[in-house]
């Protein structure tokens, strides 16, 4: 009875007086499940104690309509006697019969004069609780009672709710306008109160720490408070308690709650639940259809019950409670009607779609660009799942047309950046939706990549086939076909990444693309653009172009469903005219855009492309990572063709590094059978001849290049930058110690503008020098070592370091060949390149090797600035002009700069020639 006391004291103190002879009456007011009934009990008990005659009834709302229901209940007691109650049954049930409210009162004075015969012996508490549920009968006998009770040792204890029915005002009023009436208001409990009932249950320091979050949630009901810890000791089973934890005993009570009131609170309830709040009683009056007076009291009812606080439910797990309680007929028509409502209003799409889709139900076709809308929305702050259920209700209730495809293409987007995988199943119907002047244009090349992600290769070419055929025969019908433009991007883009396409639309291939890479940049569709930039990669004498056409695609181009894969081509575009530096900018700007997306298709292919990126760098730890990360965030299922790019980087970097077990599990992997005849199955048969390459496998290894050389020719894309075939069947060659078929290889390997690229012409040049002679050797390795340095290829730099010290060694020059080969050793450890760390000096662990008569170079060294140490430091380490001026944020120019002043001031003429003493210079604080 806590913060009960009071009206404890109230009670006692009118009984008291009644027991000497003057009579009272107390009425006692609370709203539903305030505690009035318990208040009530705890009196009458402690009555009964003081020797008082107890007469009790409870008012039901069933029993309303039965005439003295309420009367009957107090003669049915054992201290009246059986004549008496006899005698008085018999008056009230012919009384019941009459019509004339005269009539009915002849009952009345014998019931009275019985009760009052009874005060004569002792005192009589009369207690009747729920009085406003009483039949009007017994209201108007108890008025009729009240009145003769002040010179009778009778104490009249009634409870009534807060909001009194209209047929109960006057008998509100009547009753307290008798001078020996009194009101006892029950409210709820305070955040004081609620504290202090904490405490019965718990140690101090809980009870006050949670106070205040058990009195927010339960508005100081007493029942809501008995059911919450009720929930939160039987969650806890015996441990100490550690939160509030609203449960199913907590939302029974909420339930009580909602059916001891009124029948509209229960409906009103429902009402707040559907809408989330009560802030407009107009809307909430219109979706109950209900009159706006009724819908207004309910609420005012909710919130003096405590189940509301203002116009919204105290705790999630009440609104939960009320749905789940409502009949499934009844919650969907609420939800419909007032979606229909918003709508009208003017509400937000997200809001109206969420009732859309609560509903349940198929919805009418006007309500289509509302869920459009809202899954728009919703993809802006990534709520897929929203957006995905948005988008499958429209589509169902869309018409065949330009629209359903359109929302199916949308659909089909959504789910894949979630799991490719499951993507597929919606597929075959987009396929068949594909009609002339149905799908938007950025639409119909997207759908294309899909059916090519996922291997259905054939299939995209029956639709891009069937597409043009009728456009072609809508022209001659004079009726609107698909956009050309549109069927354009998506043939280009097919024979992009499928390179055999070519042949089907000839028009539309690699060396088509190239030669209006100008062109097709000006189209304005992102895959026409990145098909341009990777064609423009590929070919001859153009990796300006290529530069400039991957550039635009990613400068022009925000990440989204659409653009994604486009973005990542024009990655691999940038990648394959050697430039690791503005690719990996670019990629790490676009990972930083979508690390905060829900979107793990985007993320696993964007650290796909990192992997590659790092990967070229000869950063072998790196690739890994990155290639694992990519493969964990969607499943291989899901990778479809694309698997190729992690697959190929992860098995190249796990052989690089030494670990040949990994790399074959890797091989194991099944891979889609279409991925043979795609740009990306060509790294994955790379991968696997470097696999069988580095473990003695070497006819496996010359079959898959020569295999791969032979695709590569076949189509049309014989560039080194994308794989150097030849330079690795060489190497195959050499292993099987034909140098003149390695040679031969090596000297055909086409290289673009002449030169090629610093990787490309490097790792031609060190085959070469390992087909010749010494003298011509090392004049090649020299020019390999300069190109290599200039490029971003850091392992490829150490093996060139390292076969320029084997050079030097054969010449009988041991200090300049142990200072070459120690450098290589620190590149190729900093790479990850453990195989190569072991060639270059095999048995030892740290490189520390001891050179015979190598200078003191710590005098020179005291001669360089701090800018100029830093430089040379980093070098030595083997790091290129472009590295050392991202890590110092200098320029290019600069680094060149400072590189002459230090080999004047330590007298050598090469990079190469740099004391190796400062490669052991600690890169703290540089990087």
């Amino acid at each position: 009875m806590v913060e009960r006391e009071s009206h404890m004291a109230a009670l006692h103190e009118l009984l008291q007086s009644a027991m000497k002879g003057r009579g009272r009456v107390a009425l006692v007011s609370g709203a539903v499940a305030s505690g009035k009934t318990e208040l009530l009990e705890s009196f009458t008990e402690q009555a009964i104690e003081e020797s008082a005659l107890l007469l009790d009834a409870t008012g039901s709302r069933a029993e309303r309509p039965l005439p003295f229901g309420i009367l009957r209940k107090i003669f049915d007691h054992p201290s009246i006697s059986p004549q008496v109650r006899s005698d008085t049954i018999r008056l009230l049930d012919e009384a019941s019969h009459e019509a004339a409210p005269h009539a009915r009162m002849r009952a009345m004075p014998f019931a009275s004069w019985a009760l009052l015969q009874l005060a004569r012996e002792r005192t009589v508490v009369i207690a009747i609780d729920d009085v406003h549920y009483a039949d009007d009968h017994s209201l108007q006998f108890l008025l009729y009672l009240a009145r003769r009770v002040r010179q009778a040792r009778i104490l009249i204890v009634l409870t009534e709710a807060t909001r009194l029915r209209q047929e109960q005002l006057a008998f509100h009023a009547e009753l307290l306008r008798q001078p020996h009436c009194t009101r006892v208001q029950v409210g709820m409990l305070s955040p004081k109160g609620t504290a202090t009932v904490l405490a019965g249950h718990f140690a101090p320091s809980t009870a006050s720490r949670l106070a205040a979050e058990c009195h927010h949630i339960t508005g100081g009901n007493p029942l809501l408070l008995r059911a919450l810890l009720e929930d939160c000791q039987g969650a806890e089973r015996g441990e100490p308690f550690g939160r509030v934890a609203p449960a199913e005993t907590f939302s029974q009570a909420v339930r009580d709650c909602l059916h001891r009131g009124e029948p509209e609170m229960l409906t009103v309830a429902r009402g707040v639940a559907v809408l989330g709040d009560a802030s407009s009683t107009t809307l909430l009056s219109r979706v109950l259809e209900i009159h706006a007076e009724s819908a207004e009291q309910g609420v005012q009812d909710l919130c003096r019950c405590a189940v509301l606080d203002g116009a919204t439910f105290r705790d999630a797990t009440a609104r939960a409670a009320v749905l789940a309680a409502t009949p499934a007929a009844t919650l969907s028509a609420l939800h419909l009607r007032a979606a229909q409502l918003l709508h009208k209003d003017g509400a937000s799409a997200p809001d109206v779609a969420r009732h859309l889709l609560a509903a349940q139900q198929d919805v009418e076709p006007d309500m289509v660009p509302v869920l459009q809308e809202a899954a728009e929305y919703a993809l802006v702050d990534d709520d897929t799942e929203f957006a995905l259920r948005c988008l499958e209700l429209a589509h169902g209730a869309c018409r065949i047309g330009a629209t359903r495809a359109e929302i199916k293409a949308k659909l089909v987007s959504v789910v894949w950046r979630d799991c490719p995988a499951a993507a597929e199943k919606h597929l075959p119907q987009l396929t068949a939706e594909l009609e002339p002047g149905r799908l938007p244009r950025r639409y119909l090349a997207m759908s294309m990549s899909y059916l090519a992600w996922s291997g259905r290769l054939d299939d995209a070419v029956d639709s891009i086939r069937e597409l043009q055929s009728r456009t072609e025969l809508s022209r001659t019908e004079q009726e609107p076909g698909c956009d050309e433009a549109a069927l354009e991007a998506a043939r280009r883009w097919l024979a992009m990444v499928s390179p055999p396409l070519q042949s089907v639309f000839p028009d539309s291939g690699i060396s088509r693309s190239t030669a209006q890479g100008g062109a097709c940049g000006t189209v304005g569709d992102a895959h026409t653009q990145a098909a341009s930039a990777i064609a423009a990669s590929l070919a001859d004498g153009r990796g300006e172009s290529a530069v400039a056409e991957a550039q635009r695609v990613l400068q022009r181009y925000r990440l989204s469903d659409s653009t994604l894969q486009p973005l990542v081509f024009a990655l691999l575009a940038l990648l394959y005219a050697d430039r690791a530096d503005l690719a990996l900018a670019w990629c790490e700007r676009l990972l930083g855009e979508c690390s905060a997306r829900r979107a793990p298709a985007w993320h696993g292919l964007l650290s796909a492309v990192r992997a590659e990126i790092a990967l070229r760098q000869g950063d072998l730890p790196a690739a890994a990572h990155h290639a694992r990360s990519a493969m964990s965030l969607i499943s291989l299922q899901s990778w479809g063709v694309l698997i190729a790019l992690p697959l190929s980087t992860l098995i190249q970097a796990e052989t690089a590094m030494g670990r040949h077990d990994e790399a074959m599990a890797l091989l194991e992997q099944p891979v889609p059978a279409a991925l043979f005849r795609t740009l990306p199955g060509l790294h994955y048969l790379r991968a696997r001849g470097r696999s069988h390459l580095a473990t003695g496998r070497y006819h496996a290894a010359l079959e898959d290049f020569l295999a791969c050389g032979r695709l590569m020719e076949e189509w049309g894309v014989d560039a080194a930058e994308l794989v150097p075939w030849r330079i690795d069947a060489a190497e195959a060659w050499l292993a099987l110690d034909e140098a003149g078929q390695a040679r031969t290889l090596a000297e055909r390997q086409p290289l673009r503008g002449g030169t090629g690229t610093n990787r490309a012409r490097g790792a031609q040049l060190l085959v070469l020098a390992r087909t010749a002679d010494l003298k011509r050797r090392l004049y090649l390795l020299k020019e390999a070592v300069e190109t290599l340095e200039s490029g971003d290829d850091r392992l490829q730099l150490a093996a060139a370091l390292g076969e320029l010290g084997n050079g030097y060694r054969a010449l009988g020059e041991f200090n300049r060949a142990r200072l070459l080969v120690r450098k290589a050793w620190h590149v190729a450890k900093a790479c990850g390149a453990e195989p190569l760390c072991q060639q270059l000096m095999p048995g030892d662990a740290d490189g520390e090797v001891t050179v015979a008569g190598q200078t003191d170079v710590s005098r020179e060294a005291e001669a360089l600035t701090e800018a100029e140490s830093r430089v040379a430091v980093l070098a030595a380490h083997g790091h290129t002009n472009r590295e050392i001026a991202t890590k110092l944020y200098v320029t290019v120019s600069t680094v060149e700069q400072h590189l002459t002043r230090i080999y004047r001031k330590l007298k050598v003429k090469r990079r190469r020639d740099l004391p190796s003493k400062l490669a052991e210079s600690s890169l703290a604080g540089i990087a």
